[in-house]
């Protein structure tokens, strides 16, 4: 379905603009962040993976998610005002038995320390003493756990920050933290658990249980009334942006960030597209929460001076 919102004004090139914001700003490779959302028995929750801050380790916890291993894996650990851990361990039912199982790891991955722990940011879990030792566990910092008491951004070299939670996925973490604790030993000694009464055996149902990962491959990502992506402007010019939605009454608009402008020094197949010959911004996909995604949004720089755009059509599935 195409959803026509208004006619395309006609206005200056938006690259010499961009070009003018981002003399100074340094350069990054140019990917698409893809977006994973993950449903479990407490809630579901997508969380944008930040492929230009931590391409290592994205690329990892995406080999994790092909092999399977996050489906029937449980967060086993919750500490209230730090940290929800999961990753590691899968559960299973075998004849009545309930089975919790490692998860099988594939070699660590190289420590890519760069954004602050948090709240509402995704780390890898590691060893201590060993910046380089993170596999497939992973934690949601609940608080700023940059600094004092936790100093995660400085403790063994700091922790990798590889995304983001999106939307209103942090209040699944906060069902989370809020939950019953048991201690069913070894690395699960603070065990997040749903409905379980420690008189009787333990079930599945009764672990905060990943039934479903879908990993999504946008162009944008729609949140805190803001769309960021990439786009080619032509002339093999392509830039980080970020839209602020500024009002939906008459039109829906949008106005350029300045301080989000940053230069990329490699553009991708899945990137957003200015076109000077019609002067129109053409945006494949984007996701705007957990279940929608916008196909083909096209929007028009509609006042120059305020680099403010106006949404024109997309089409919804």
């Amino acid at each position: 379905m195409i959803i026509n919102l208004s006619v395309m004004p006609s206005i200056q090139s938006f690259t010499k603009i961009i070009v003018a914001l981002s003399m100074v700003l340094s350069t990054n490779a140019a990917t698409a962040n893809p977006v994973a959302c993950l449903n479990t028995n407490v809630g579901d929750f997508c969380m944008e993976l930040l492929e230009r801050q931590a391409p290592l380790t994205v690329t990892n916890f995406i080999r994790y998610i092909d092999s399977g291993a996050y489906l029937q894996n449980i967060f086993h650990r919750s500490e209230p005002g730090f940290v929800i851990q999961g990753g590691g361990f899968k559960v299973a039912s075998n004849n009545s038995q309930v089975n919790v199982t490692p998860v099988t790891t594939f070699e660590p991955v190289a420590n890519e320390f760069g954004l602050s722990n948090t709240r509402g940011t995704v780390a890898m879990a590691k060893l201590g003493g060993d910046p380089d030792s993170a596999t497939s566990q992973w934690f949601v910092n609940l608080a700023d756990n940059s600094g004092p008491p936790a100093f995660l951004d400085t403790q063994n070299e700091g922790f990798t920050v590889f995304a983001k939670i999106l939307y209103d996925g942090m209040t699944v973490f906060d069902t989370i933290a809020g939950l019953q604790r048991v201690n069913f030993g070894g690395a699960l000694s603070s065990t997040p658990t749903v409905g379980f009464d420690v008189s009787e055996p333990v079930q599945v149902e009764n672990f905060v249980l990943i039934n479903a990962v879908e990993l999504h491959d946008v162009t944008a990502v729609f949140n805190e009334s803001a769309v960021t992506f990439a786009v080619d402007t032509g002339d093999n010019n392509s830039y980080s942006v970020r839209l602020q939605l500024l009002g939906s009454e008459p039109d829906i608009l949008f106005e350029l960030d300045p301080a989000s402008v940053t230069p990329l020094v490699a553009g991708s197949a899945n990137m957003a597209v200015f076109s000077g010959q019609n002067r129109t911004l053409e945006i494949p996909s984007v996701i705007i929460n957990e279940t929608t995604i916008l196909k083909n949004i096209i929007m028009s720089l509609s006042d120059p001076a305020r680099m403010q755009f106006t949404l024109i059509s997309f089409e919804q599935e």
